[in-house]
């Protein structure tokens, strides 16, 4: 596939997935055997990744995630991306504080076959808990 391709199926996941809620999209564009490397731990398949994203989406109901760049070459992509929402459900074991948050991240993909095979996360977290009130804010 194209590096044009590959953008287009991270916008789509984007928009659909989180922006909407349409989790069939990651049945779709996640190879059966996906790997994510995430802060909270490895996700497998399709379904780790689903669980991933109902833990964010149970805690920020209103999610909303923007692209603000993208750099593609070869099987690779990665993806600038910002997310706002407001905690409205317990996360990690945080009572929701009714904050709202912005949250900036970095994803890298690697494709194969049509299908994001691979992927490295890293996003802000202490920022969010410190948003949350979770985590005193220095100063």
């Amino acid at each position: 596939m194209s590096t044009q391709e590959n953008e287009a199926i991270d916008r789509r996941l984007t928009e659909e997935g989180w922006n909407q809620g349409n989790t069939a999209v990651f049945d779709e564009f996640l190879a059966a055997d996906f790997l994510g490397h995430d802060p909270s731990g490895p996700l497998h398949g399709p379904e780790g990744f689903k669980q991933l994203y109902a833990t964010y989406r149970t805690a920020f109901p209103d999610t909303h995630l923007s692209i603000e760049d993208q750099i593609a070459e070869g099987d690779l992509l990665a993806s600038r991306w910002t997310a706002t929402g407001t905690h409205q459900g317990s996360l990690m074991g945080i009572a929701p504080s009714g904050k709202r948050v912005t949250v900036t991240g970095i994803t890298i993909m690697r494709f194969a076959g049509g299908k994001i095979k691979e992927a490295w996360f890293n996003y802000d977290t202490l920022g969010m808990l410190q948003q949350i009130g979770a985590i005193p804010t220095p100063g």
